[in-house]
């Protein structure tokens, strides 16, 4: 028998899974959404196939980290699953409410370390490991963006340029019994590749989310063992529940995402999304392959500053600005210039070909997200650990 105890950690599990859904179809699909190659009911649809593979192969070693190797397995009790859920849910609620990406995956670690610090079992070792990667993740995700931006990101802008034709991607010839795909009126074959290139590129990203989200949602119940029903590894219930609950968040309130991020698209242009989202989805997906939790947000957010510091950076040499000669000025509007047929070299561009009067790297927004990031994860330890204190399991 399912214990009524065990139903309300599945509920909160499927509520935490649920607005993980909500945020990282956006964040995933928007692009895609946005330019209009595919619909919010087929990437929702998608959506939930990449993050059940992704969970499914390599989301298990994020669970294991999370549900047995930062604090031991038996520490996790179902209460304490429980209330660990919920300080993850409440992260999220509060980041939500800042208007902030949510570093669900940190917010996670978190509520976890709590638990740990207030029973004396936390692994310092584990949690140094986990922290090192929190602060290396940012610096790469930018300088891998910034250096595509100021060495290849203007090639790539002349010779793969994204431009969508009017009227429809593909016909059918439904004279036959299978109907016949051909080419729409407008569609070359550069468009078509193209759009296929935008759907695998969001699928991957999918992929991705799966193994760095659905651990969030499900890893305190797999730890506590609470789903070993009939002798089988609760590992694998715990994915089904979270890529499930997550599905569900695709398909209901991620459609507003969707379409945010789409319309966002005046500011990072569609080829500039593909770069941060192959960037963003590779660094998430190769660091919980080795059982980090991670943040897709956070690869993200930095992976776009650099791109756009990146892209404007091509107006100066490094030697002049290691002189104090040159100066650069960032804009909202550095990566959606038009890039010249012949691309000017790095120093002999000049700044009013990509430089507009708002910054593109708002040093308010981006210390925002950063502080966030500092601060999501030490209030959901610090409000686990009190509650542990106060209430011992």
């Amino acid at each position: 028998m399912v214990s009524a105890i065990l139903v309300v950690g599945i509920v909160v599990a499927v509520f935490v899974g649920f607005n993980i859904g909500g945020s990282s179809t956006g964040i995933a699909w928007g692009p895609a959404v946005g330019a209009g190659v595919i619909g919010k009911t087929a990437a929702a649809a998608l959506m939930s196939i990449f993050v059940f593979v992704g969970g499914w192969t390599v989301g298990r070693n994020v669970i294991a980290t999370m549900g047995g190797d930062i604090v031991p397995a038996e520490i996790f009790t179902l209460q304490a699953s429980i209330v660990v859920l919920f300080f993850i849910g409440l992260g999220m609620l509060l980041a939500n409410l800042f208007g902030v990406p949510v570093p669900t995956s940190m917010t996670a670690v978190g509520a976890i370390a709590g638990l740990g610090l207030a029973t004396g079992t936390l692994d310092m070792a584990v949690m140094g490991r986990i922290i090192s990667w929190w602060v290396v993740t940012p610096i790469l995700a930018f300088w891998i963006g910034g250096i595509v931006g100021r060495y290849f990101y203007p090639y790539l802008d002349r010779y793969f340029e994204i431009r969508q034709s009017g009227g429809p991607l593909l016909t059918f010839d439904r004279s036959a019994p299978v109907p016949k795909p051909a080419m729409g009126p407008g569609t070359t074959g550069k468009e078509l590749a193209t759009t296929i290139l935008i759907v695998v590129i969001a699928c991957y990203m999918a992929f991705g989310a799966g193994a760095s989200n659905v651990a969030n949602a499900v890893a305190p119940l797999v730890g506590s063992g609470a789903l070993d029903i009939g002798g089988y590894d609760g590992t694998n219930l715990g994915i089904v529940i979270g890529a499930v609950a997550i599905s569900l968040g695709g398909f209901t309130i991620a459609r507003r995402t969707m379409e945010a991020v789409g319309n966002d698209l005046t500011e990072l242009p569609l080829l500039a999304a593909l770069i941060v989202a192959v960037t963003a989805a590779t660094i998430t997906t190769i660091l919980s392959a080795i059982g980090i939790p991670i943040s897709l947000v956070m690869a993200t957010v930095m992976t776009i500053v650099g791109l756009g510091w990146g892209r404007a950076s091509r107006t100066a040499t490094i030697a002049g600005l290691a002189r104090g000669e040159e100066t650069l000025e960032l804009s909202t509007n550095v990566l959606t210039q038009e890039t010249p047929d012949e691309v000017p070299k790095i120093g002999e561009e000049e700044p009013e070909d990509v430089i507009d009067a708002d910054d593109l790297v708002r040093p308010d927004a981006v210390a925002r997200f950063v502080a966030f990031w500092i601060i999501g994860p030490s209030a959901s330890a610090g409000l686990a650990y009190a509650f542990f204190l106060v209430v011992p399991i």
